[in-house]
């Protein structure tokens, strides 16, 4: 694609809140609009309409068209938007990348870490794709689906390796009340948007024990500080954690009972089991699947990740949410900041 006007057509692949939000930020900056789902009872309804099931009363465009035919979804689409959760990220990819036009690219809309690669959502759609990097690129920001459903103004930001990609991609969705800005850092953004959603289990909780204002602003600032000391050591640019993708989303995730990772924390923190939390959730829950491979990437890297490991002992070794605060507060004493220096 050789200009920011080339793009007119997409396919979003995942029928979910963000899936069908995202399809109608699309059509609402102009462009032509198929999803494609596997539960053909919500794709008969986006056919209708409305998702009932993921975005009860808002209403979606009807230039938006929906099947369960993958290749009749992709067809002629020249941006093939992943929307799909990370755990099916590489089968979704595999089943598309005979279909999808050959000079198509990719945008992911996916947060997290594959769990037994630990690979980033990039890599596993460069892999099963068989896509070089300069036809993938990422979305990640404070994005809460439904309030970009009912038009609430937002930014996000959009990532690519490829310069010229994350500049046409960012064209093809700018809309009245969404916002992108762009970078090359694909690192940075995945890695901001994995782990804030295992930072928000967290301060979820906290908020679920009683905890006030003072346990929030700490948690979020040292969850920010433990991300940043992750992405930097794979290579990102501390700047990105400052930015939409960093602290914009951690402060969205961790603030909205819209949020699942925090609404699971918050279920948690009042006395539910791991269990019944999950049960209660309107969707996946990316903390929980995340917390893992984010830390056995970390440990290989000598990077300290205090509350995400707090996470994964609750959500994975069975601690309690008060074994979890006693972890932390215990720990040593060091400088503020996001390096770790002892005194």
């Amino acid at each position: 694609m050789s200009n920011a006007d080339t793009i007119q057509s997409a396919a979003v692949l995942g029928t979910g809140a963000w899936g069908t939000t995202f399809a109608q930020v699309l059509a609402d900056a102009g462009l032509d609009v198929s999803m494609w789902g596997r539960n053909a009872q919500i794709v008969d309804q986006i056919c209708r309409g409305e998702n009932t099931r993921h975005l009860p009363g808002i209403p979606l465009s009807s230039s938006i068209r929906a099947t369960a035919d993958m290749a009749q979804a992709v067809a002629g689409c020249q941006l093939v938007v992943v929307a799909v959760p990370v755990a099916a990220v590489r089968q979704t990819l595999t089943q598309a990348r005979d279909l999808i036009e050959p000079e198509a690219n990719i945008l992911s809309l996916a947060k997290g870490l594959e769990l037994d690669s630990g690979l980033r959502v990039d890599e596993i759609i460069a892999e099963a794709g068989q896509l070089p990097p300069e036809r993938i690129a990422v979305l990640s920001g404070p994005n809460l689906s439904r309030e970009i459903a009912e038009h609430q103004p937002t930014a996000t930001v959009v990532a690519s390796s490829h310069m010229a990609l994350a500049v046409e991609v960012a064209h093809a969705c700018h809309n009245s009340y969404f916002r992108p800005y762009v970078t090359t850092d694909v690192i940075g953004a995945e890695i901001a948007g994995a782990a804030k959603n295992v930072i928000a289990v967290a301060i979820g909780a906290a908020e679920g024990l009683g905890l006030g204002l003072n346990t929030r602003a700490t948690l979020i600032t040292r969850g920010l500080a433990e991300m940043t000391r992750l992405g930097t050591a794979l290579g990102a640019d501390p700047g990105t954690f400052a930015g939409l993708a960093g602290i914009g989303d951690l402060m969205a995730t961790c603030s909205s009972r819209l949020s699942r990772n925090y609404s699971l924390g918050y279920r948690l923190g009042t006395g539910m089991s791991l269990e019944e939390a999950l049960e209660a959730s309107a969707g996946v829950v990316e903390g929980v699947r995340t917390a893992v491979p984010i830390l056995t990437v970390a440990e290989s890297l000598g990077v300290d990740m205090p509350i995400s490991q707090c996470v994964a002992s609750v959500v994975h070794d069975g601690a309690t949410i008060e074994q979890m605060g006693e972890m932390l507060l215990s720990r040593p004493q060091k400088m503020d900041g996001w390096k770790i220096e002892l005194v």
